[in-house]
Order: C-alpha cells, then sequence, then structure tokens
C-alpha cells in the first residue's frame, strides 16, 4: 500500500510538474512566435454552412447581431457553458444573413484584438477547433464584401489557430476531441489550398485515428455509441467538403464511412432505439437520418452482434445484451461496468433498461453510474465487475477491466438465445458470472438463467441481481412474494423467481442528458455457498 501511494504520488508530481513546464511554454514568446508564422494567403474554397447541419443545432428562429448586447458580450463573469458557447462561434449559424456584416465584423475584430495571443482558456482545443469550422463557414457573413486590411487579418488569425492545433493534437487523449481539430485543420487546408501543410497535416492526422482508435469492425474501440455517432458525422462533413471543393476524396475516407454506417445501421437504424450501454442515454437520431437522407448515405446490417452488443429483434420485441469485453484503459473514460447487462424492449417501450449515464464529470453522478448497480445485471458483495482508476481530476478510467470467457447467440423464428460469461469477479470472489436469457416469441415469455460458478467454494458470496424499469412504469409484488407485476403503458407483465427473495427498490433513473429521475428496480438478492448457484427468473407477458 505504501508503495502504491508513493507511485501515485509521484505520477501526480510529475503530470503537475509536466501540466505547468506547458502552461509557461505557452505564455512564452517562443510559443506565440511559432504559432505565428504564417503565409499571406487567400481564402480560395468557401464551405457551405448546411453541410454542418448533422452537427449544428440551428435555431427556427434566425437572430440578427445586432439582438446581442456587444459591448459586454466578452465579459469575463461567464460560467464556462457560456464562455464555450460564444467562443467557439457555433451560434453564428444561427445568425439571419441580413445581419450587418459591419457588426458581424466588428465582433470578430474584438475577440481577435482580446484573444490574439493564446490563453488557456479561449485557446482551448475543442473551442479553438469549433471557432475555426464556424468562421470559414459561415464566410458570407464574417468574410465576403470586407475590406482586404481585414481579410488579411481574418485569414492570420484563422492560420494561427489551426496552428495552435497542430502543435496541441499530437498531446490529446480525447478522441472526440482529436476529430474535431483534425476536421478543422483538414477544412483550413482545403480553403487555404496555397499552403498544402494543413492538409497533408490534417489527412495524416486523420490516418491515425483511425488506426489508432476504430476496430475492424468500424466501431470506436471505445465501445462508445456517442463516439461511433460522432466519428461518422465527422467524417462525412470532411468527405462533404472534399467534394464540394472538387478535390478528390481518399479512398480511406469513403472505407470509414462504410464501416461507421455498419455498425451505425446496427446499433440505431435497425432498431429506432438507444440502448443504454457504456456512455449512452437518450438522444433520437432522427435528424440524423435525414441528414444522410438528404446526403445520399444508405447503410445496411443484418448482423446479430457488432462490437461486443448483440441485438435481436422482431416487429414487436428487442432483447440486447453487452457480451463485450471492457475497454483498454485508455479508451474507458465513458465505460460502464455493464458487463451482461440487457434490454428489453416491447413494441417501442423500454421493458428493462439500464440506467443511463450522467455525462458532467464534475458531478458524482458521473461516477455513480460507472457502478454495476446502475445495470441490469449481478453485482458480487456491492462490487462492480471492473475497478476503476483516476486518469486526472475530471476522468475515471478502468484499471482493472473484465473479459468476455464465451459468448453465444442463437436467433430462430420461435427460439432467440443470448448468453456469455465474464471474468470480472474471478480475482476478487473465484466467481465466474454466467448468463443466459432466452425468448419464446409465440409465449411471449424470457427465462433467465444467472449462474456463479465458484473456482473457492469455501467462502459464501453475498449477490444482487436488478432489473432497471423506466420511471413511469408501475409495479406491485403478489401476496406470495414470489413475482412482481409490471404495468408498462398499456402492457402487463409478471417477473417471477420462485427460490430467491425479489424485491422493488428505489433507484435512478438517467436516460436523460445530465438529468436523474427516480426509478425502481427489481432485485433479486441471495447468498452462493459451498457449491455453484444457477438463479432462475422469468419475465412473461399477461
Amino acid at each position: 500500500m505504501i508503495i502504491k501511494n508513493f507511485t501515485a504520488n509521484l505520477s501526480q508530481f510529475y503530470f503537475g510538474l509536466k501540466f505547468s513546464i506547458k502552461q509557461f511554454y505557452q505564455n512564452s514568446n517562443f510559443y506565440e512566435k511559432k504559432i505565428s508564422k504564417t503565409k499571406n494567403i487567400t481564402f480560395d474554397y468557401k464551405p457551405s454552412p448546411y453541410l454542418l447541419s448533422s452537427i449544428v443545432k440551428y435555431q427556427k428562429k434566425k437572430y440578427k447581431i445586432e439582438d446581442f448586447a456587444l459591448e459586454t458580450i466578452w465579459q469575463n463573469n461567464l460560467n464556462y457553458e457560456e464562455f464555450e458557447k460564444l467562443n467557439n462561434f457555433f451560434w453564428f449559424f444561427s445568425l439571419d444573413l441580413r445581419s450587418s456584416k459591419k457588426t458581424t465584423q466588428t465582433v470578430i475584430n474584438n475577440w481577435i484584438n482580446k484573444n490574439d495571443r493564446f490563453n488557456k482558456k479561449s485557446w482551448d482545443f475543442d473551442i479553438t477547433a469549433k471557432r475555426i469550422i464556424s468562421w470559414l463557414s459561415n464566410h458570407q457573413l464574417t468574410y465576403e464584401d470586407y475590406e482586404e486590411e481585414y481579410k488579411k487579418k481574418f485569414n492570420q488569425s484563422i492560420l494561427k489557430q489551426a496552428n495552435h492545433l497542430l502543435n496541441e493534437i499530437k498531446n490529446l487523449s480525447e478522441f472526440e476531441n482529436k476529430i474535431v481539430g483534425c476536421a478543422a485543420i483538414i477544412l483550413t487546408g482545403l480553403a487555404y489550398k496555397d499552403d498544402n501543410k494543413y492538409l497533408i497535416s490534417g489527412l495524416n492526422l486523420l490516418r491515425k485515428i483511425i488506426k489508432s482508435s476504430i476496430n475492424n469492425d468500424g466501431f470506436p474501440k471505445s465501445r462508445n455509441i456517442k463516439q461511433l455517432i460522432l466519428y461518422l458525422k465527422y467524417f462525412i462533413i470532411i468527405r462533404e467538403w472534399f467534394k464540394e471543393s472538387q478535390n478528390t476524396i481518399p479512398e480511406y475516407i469513403d472505407e470509414t464511412i462504410y464501416y461507421l454506417g455498419q455498425s451505425y445501421a446496427f446499433i440505431w437504424q435497425n432498431i429506432n432505439q438507444d440502448i443504454l450501454f457504456n456512455g449512452n442515454y437518450i438522444s433520437n437520431n432522427d435528424e440524423f437520418d435525414q441528414y444522410l437522407k438528404r446526403f445520399g448515405y444508405t447503410f445496411k446490417n443484418e448482423n446479430k452482434e457488432i462490437a461486443g452488443y448483440a441485438i435481436l429483434k422482431n416487429k414487436r420485441i428487442i432483447l440486447t445484451m453487452d457480451i463485450g469485453d471492457s475497454p483498454s484503459n485508455n479508451f474507458s473514460k465513458s465505460y460502464q461496468s455493464g458487463a451482461l447487462s440487457f434490454e428489453i424492449i416491447s413494441n417501442g417501450k423500454k421493458l428493462i433498461t439500464n440506467s443511463g449515464y450522467f455525462t458532467s464529470k464534475q458531478n458524482k453522478l458521473n461516477k455513480l453510474s460507472k457502478s454495476t448497480a446502475l445495470q441490469s445485471t449481478l453485482s458480487i458483495e456491492d462490487h462492480s465487475s471492473c475497478d476503476y482508476k483516476k486518469f486526472d481530476k475530471s476522468n475515471l478510467i478502468v484499471d482493472k477491466g473484465i473479459r468476455i470467457i464465451k459468448k453465444n447467440v442463437i436467433f430462430e423464428d420461435n427460439y432467440w438465445k443470448i448468453s456469455g460469461s465474464h471474468d470480472g469477479y474471478l480475482k476478487k470472489f473465484k466467481t465466474i458470472h454466467e448468463r443466459e436469457i432466452e425468448f419464446y416469441p409465440e409465449q411471449m415469455k424470457f427465462i433467465g438463467f444467472d449462474k456463479l460458478l465458484k473456482k473457492d467454494k469455501l467462502k459464501d458470496i453475498k449477490f444482487d441481481i436488478r432489473f432497471h424499469l423506466n420511471p413511469n412504469t408501475k409495479v406491485m409484488k403478489t401476496q406470495d412474494n414470489k413475482s412482481i407485476l409490471i404495468e408498462l403503458e398499456d402492457e402487463g407483465w409478471k417477473f417471477s423467481c420462485d427460490n430467491f427473495d425479489i424485491n422493488i427498490d428505489n433507484g435512478l433513473y438517467l436516460g436523460i442528458k445530465n438529468l436523474y429521475k427516480e426509478n425502481q428496480n427489481i432485485c433479486i438478492s441471495g447468498i452462493c455457498k459451498d457449491e455453484n448457484q444457477t438463479i432462475k427468473w422469468e419475465i412473461s407477458k399477461i
């Protein structure tokens, strides 16, 4: 323990020292000169702003720039979210094109005059990348019909910010930020074609992102559904920029879009539901589907399993389970300890759900949402199937992950089965958790078997199996204490388990981004003694 604490303190000291040196360097005249080395080149390719409609939330009401209090717009007493929105300039996409160009020029001039030299807050990597994309994409407001002196100042600021991105991107650990920054660098290269370093560097970075963070299934190695959709959106945007600027589209971009699209079809388009695994929450991708249709992108996937997610469905029922390994620690910032967790969707309504994910990493609910207790699966002695450690002030990553030992998926007209086992409890409790869920479509009945396979039969262990319900679901325990009746809007279901205690517990539902609601969950509890234990349960429609 002493050695472990010493190592942790030494590591913390090292990273603290490294951060301080970096801050000193970036605020130095040396860094200022380095990123200020720009050529006097022209803004050639002017991208259409509608290409970004997959990532920009357009306001139905268009605003005039005069509606903003310009004299106070750059005040310093903003919270971070307000500051971020202001400084990434994505609000330009909601401006009326009849807004005063003179006023728009004044706003950009004010920003450049106040922030021309690097400062940590307004030159945050993600904010800077989005600002470049917004300034270039909103060229009708930001650039056209202006005097040459302003255009020169605008161009130099864009290139200087792109130089900062090029300098910083190799140090990033967040792949979501990397893809946004890479897109901004590539757009700079397409827009200012007289300096090819931006395009060459951006494409080299894009290839590295593909190689390092996307697996052979065309799914991010994080197994994070949000990241999958973000990647697909930005790769398509980059492709459309190449197409519109009449540049040859690299083959690997087309190939990556194809595989990401296959995964997207599997995880969303086939079921039109947000499944709450590993950092996911309710988002509804209907607008993105319309975007894909508008731009001619069609994806199909008839597989039953991809990237550790199994999905079986017919017209009425969807059964999905996480039968994948935990990602390696550098890809695990949004991973939740939900090995063998599952969800059941009946006629578009969640019958059994996981609890979702609280994205704000400054909130204690983020840490809580990673726990096994928030997933519809089994826990032992109130422990998660994974151990976590601090990566930095706001991020927890997997320290000791799980590996799937075996898995099987069967899909027939009258019989479905998903099964798997994992080693998450092997080291600590000398036990393997194995789960098997069968579904009989004609009977509308699910039969589950949770098995505890003990390697050390001398020690008793306590287990809990949770089945989370949506907040609007009503439940009632029967008099014999062996069954629980579930009312899901206009449907009735019965949960039963003959050999173990079942109870109704209160819980939290985090399926809506950064919000929580109280919900209820069904819990089977018991003690596994000297023998292997099988816990059988059923969910049947009534």
